[in-house]
């Protein structure tokens, strides 16, 4: 009897398309795409699952796992369509919403308007409750009271109810009383989420931010998921689901729901991971990765192997960021997130003349629904596609391998009519200025997660994908500086194929609050055996076996005084708080240029996190596509007024070889194309990466 084939499979759900990538068991990797169905992503999901499985001859009970990265959680918040919530706190902050911290990311704008709470003032509860730093109850509340305010919020209708107490992070039991009150009287369809569970540390603001967004996209997740799941098993899919979380591990369905703040930014991760995981397998120890797919582009920093980390983002800015530098112009959410950049540059960006006769390019989108004018979805308003069509960059017939036709005429005429005319430039010069804003706008993200965190672009190789990542990535590259481009297989879908290479992993805090006189290595011991006796629990929960766990320790540091930590790695077996300490200076060096050795330090969390490998054939294999298409012939392209007007060759990937082959010319593939300029040179690794070099910054 043979044995049965276990395949994965990985959904990463776009503003523009929807990416499906399939694992077999030998380590072959298939891909598909299909336009997103923002009225349902459930819908898009289901249907290309099944695509993929019959095209591959594949059932869906050989199916082991399927890994998802979803952008609902944070379209809700951006959308403002997220769960009728209230929140119940400690009497005399129940403003701290209101108030947020005296930051703000445009210093010189009067006119500037804060993001308005996800709960109004109307529906903040004050609990006459009290506790002092260390947990020590000071007034205990009323049962009764708490009891009258339960009533009042089943008649207000809440949908969603987040309890987050002062000093909760020290002492929980308050708000599992309050919690346990709420859920008797309220009945189990009310969400309810305490601080004390989603984020146990310091600071009353981000970790009230933190909850309410908890609750204000958890009724909508948990609707999400459950309406996917049952999409899913009407195909015969009965495997387990897995969902991508932002600090680049996997998380079940019931974790997910309990907790879907995690799942914010949880797409951008998926991207990265591939990016660390290719990295490594071909030894670079410096590399920027740089997602641009339909709606946005986004960069990470990895570091020996590793995607940089953060423990805190902004979700609802103009851009995201998780930059110390720029703050205050979304919702905090303090929780582990691969540091990724995020700006609304993409394929789908509309380009637009103000009063004043100022370009713009994003950051509104076209989205998936009408798209690009070339998509002949009812789109009017040229794009970022459009121009990269008219340049000659992508191909002006199709997209996917040909499954999706483009009106190239359509898109010309609309940027000649709405950008060129009113500019009074030629198409080709008007089509390759918005090329050009484009790049400076995507510029910034790279610089978020490198110059702005004391890092040189130009010590990095840039790891490019999605749709159009590959397209732009050479001029990036070359305004940057960055001598390197690495394009990997599957670059299109490669967020998707990255969710195939995740491990399960969850992060344990605790808040200690403590200088020097007053921490030992003892101590430190100590809290990590707690922390490590809870996450074993967690494990026990998720149905993993305890030997499989593996750990990785940090801390958080700071000079005291100072409002913002970094996170250092430890040993949680053997703390030393020495080489913590001389870890903080030189990270706070690199990071901000200075350092203090006399200054004093304080330890402010530790953490602890969880991982569990469930990817047995991740290591031996190859990131590779089967499914593609062979292309060739020759299309002209305009590459500006520097370098004028090329007739160049369009390949495939297998045409290249480890001799490099000078520019211009074009790869193009089933879900990405390539773009090789004259001022660089590319060939293919042993790896199967194309590798574009700079030749004016060799």
């Amino acid at each position: 009897m043979s044995a049965v084939k276990r395949h994965k499979i990985g959904v990463d759900i776009g503003g523009t398309f929807t990416d499906i990538t399939l694992l077999l068991d030998d380590g072959t990797i298939f891909s598909h795409k299909l336009p997103s169905t923002p009225d349902d992503y459930s819908k898009g999901i289901t249907e290309g699952v099944r695509e993929i499985l019959s095209v591959n001859n594949i059932s869906a009970d050989e199916i082991e796992g399927l890994i998802h990265a979803t952008t609902v959680a944070t379209n809700t918040i951006l959308e403002y369509k997220g769960a009728h919530t209230s929140l119940v706190t400690t009497e005399g902050f129940r403003d701290v919403l209101e108030m947020r911290r005296l930051r703000i990311p445009v210093i010189y704008d009067l006119r500037y308007q804060k993001p308005k709470p996800l709960v109004p003032r109307r529906l903040r509860y004050e609990v006459a409750e009290r506790m002092d730093s260390s947990g020590n109850i000071i007034r205990k509340f009323s049962e009764e009271d708490v009891e009258v305010l339960a009533k009042k919020l089943q008649k207000d209708g809440i949908e969603a109810v987040a309890i987050c107490f002062l000093h909760a992070y020290a002492n929980a039991e308050p708000e599992k009383q309050v919690a346990e009150i709420l859920s008797r009287i309220l009945g189990p369809d009310v969400y309810i989420s305490r601080s004390s569970e989603v984020l146990p540390e310091i600071r009353e603001y981000e970790r009230t931010s933190t909850t309410v967004v908890n609750c204000y996209i958890g009724p909508i997740i948990a609707q999400y998921l459950k309406s996917l799941s049952d999409r899913l098993r009407e195909i015969g899919l009965k495997c387990p689901i897995r969902i991508m979380h932002s600090a680049g591990g996997v998380m079940s369905i019931n974790s997910a729901i309990h907790k879907p703040a995690h799942l914010v930014e949880s797409g951008p991760a998926a991207g990265v991971i591939a990016s660390a995981h290719i990295a490594k397998s071909v030894s670079y120890d410096k590399v920027i990765s740089f997602d641009m797919g339909g709606t946005t582009a986004k960069a990470a920093l990895i570091e020996n192997g590793r995607p940089a980390k953060t423990g805190e983002y902004e979700v609802g800015a103009g851009i995201n960021l998780s930059s110390k530098l720029v703050k205050g112009g979304g919702y905090p959410i303090k929780l582990p997130f691969i540091d990724v950049s995020e700006i609304g540059a993409g394929g789908g960006s509309i380009i637009a003349i103000d009063q004043e006769g100022r370009v713009s390019v994003g950051p509104a989108s076209a989205g998936a629904m009408p798209g690009p004018v070339a998509y002949r979805q009812g789109g009017k308003e040229p794009t970022f596609t459009d121009a990269l069509l008219t340049l000659g960059f992508i191909n002006p017939e199709f997209l996917v391998g040909g499954e999706f036709e483009l009106d190239a005429e359509s898109a010309r005429e609309a940027l000649r009519t709405r950008i060129a005319q009113p500019l009074g430039k030629t198409l080709q010069d008007a089509a390759h200025g918005v090329l050009t804003l484009g790049v400076a706008t995507m510029t910034r993200a790279i610089k978020a997660v490198s110059t702005y965190q004391g890092r040189d672009p130009r010590e990095f190789t840039l790891v490019a994908f999605g749709g159009n990542g590959p397209v732009v990535a050479a001029e990036i590259a070359r305004v940057l500086q960055i001598k390197n481009i690495l394009i990997p297989p599957a670059a299109g879908v490669l967020s998707a194929a990255g969710l195939l290479f995740s491990d399960v992993e969850h992060e344990f805090v605790r808040t200690i609050f403590g200088s020097r006189k007053k921490m030992d290595v003892k101590t430190l011991g100590e809290i990590f055996l707690e922390l490590e006796a809870d996450a074993y629990r967690w494990v026990e929960n998720e149905g993993y076996a305890v030997n499989d766990v593996r750990f990785r320790a940090n801390a958080d540091l700071r000079y005291s005084g100072q409002a913002y930590e970094l996170t250092i790695p430890t040993d949680h077996k053997h703390p030393n708080i020495d080489k913590l300490y001389s870890g903080f200076n030189r990270e706070h060096e690199k990071t901000y240029g200075h350092k203090s050795d006399t200054d004093p330090i304080d330890i402010i969390n530790l953490k602890l996190v969880a991982t569990i490998d469930i990817n047995n054939n991740r290591n031996g294999s190859r990131l590779q596509v089967k499914g593609g298409y062979a292309t060739s012939g020759e299309r002209s392209v305009y590459f500006g007024e520097e370098f004028g007007e090329h007739t160049v060759p369009v390949l495939s990937r297998n045409e290249l070889n480890i001799n490099s082959r000078k520019g211009p010319f074009i790869i193009e593939e089933y879900d990405s194309t390539c773009v090789v300029p004259p001022y660089c040179k590319a060939s293919l690794d042993p790896a199967g990466n194309i590798l574009v070099e700079l030749e004016e910054m060799l």
